[in-house]
């Protein structure tokens, strides 16, 4: 089934270009644009919307005062000419962001992660696990299970550390509600700030798991954890 979305921008040229845009993708079903926010914000109490495309910068109402107050919020891409409105997408778990003038392929890029991650949510529903998203540099990411090595608490972040990657994700999130993400008998939190994949250990001693990248410690809560997990 197509992503139904709609459109707001009270540029008319930008939203003719995000038509032609649209139309150009048969995994989306547009069903209406908006000029105004007020007319989108009244269509998507009423209508059901899994994407929506929405500047930020409009006379009425922001694009991102929108999308605060939407109860049940669609997936979202932001569309506009300030930079200095990323932070904005990102605390909003916004699918992407794109600048104007958009190009096409930049534009493309963004259908297919609204798309996967739809996708993502289905599989989820229905028990899939192979892969999770998170929200890091103003749009979703997604991340393999098993490129996972361990992850790093940060206070109200994580570091998600992955194979062969010098540059760990970084996300708004905490270890424990990641953690509620994860299959069970994957991932093991060993310390307060550390969890690691199972298949990634390669040993564990003197309260020490050593991983592929580097060696961590085991936390005197998770002791027993970790020992009868090791047995």
């Amino acid at each position: 089934m197509p992503l139904k979305c709609i459109a707001i921008d009270d540029e008319p040229l930008a939203l003719e270009l995000m038509k032609k845009y649209i139309a150009d993708f048969p995994a989306l079903q547009l069903l209406h644009t908006f000029e105004d926010a007020v007319s989108g914000a009244e269509f998507l109490k009423k209508n059901k919307v899994d994407l929506l495309f929405i500047d930020i910068n409009m006379p009425d109402i922001t694009g991102v005062d929108l999308v605060r107050a939407l109860t049940d919020k669609p997936m979202v891409i932001f569309t506009t000419a300030y930079k200095n409105y990323a932070f904005e997408g990102f605390e909003l778990q916004a699918i992407d962001y794109l600048l104007k003038p958009i190009d096409h392929k930049r534009f493309a890029a963004a259908v297919n992660k609204a798309v996967e991650y739809a996708e993502y949510i289905n599989a989820e529903k229905s028990g899939g696990d192979e892969c999770i998203y998170v929200h890091s540099e103003y749009r979703a990411i997604k991340i393999n299970l098993s490129d996972v090595e361990y992850i790093e608490s940060m206070q109200d972040y994580i570091k998600i550390h992955l194979v062969n990657t010098p540059k760990p994700i970084l996300t708004l999130m905490t270890l424990k509600s990641v953690l509620e993400k994860l299959p069970e008998k994957q991932f093991v939190r060993i310390h307060r700030s550390f969890a690691v994949a199972i298949s990634k250990v390669r040993s564990i001693h003197n309260r020490k798991v050593q991983m592929p990248s580097m060696e961590l410690p085991v936390g005197n809560s998770y002791a027993d954890v970790v020992k009868n997990w090791s047995a």
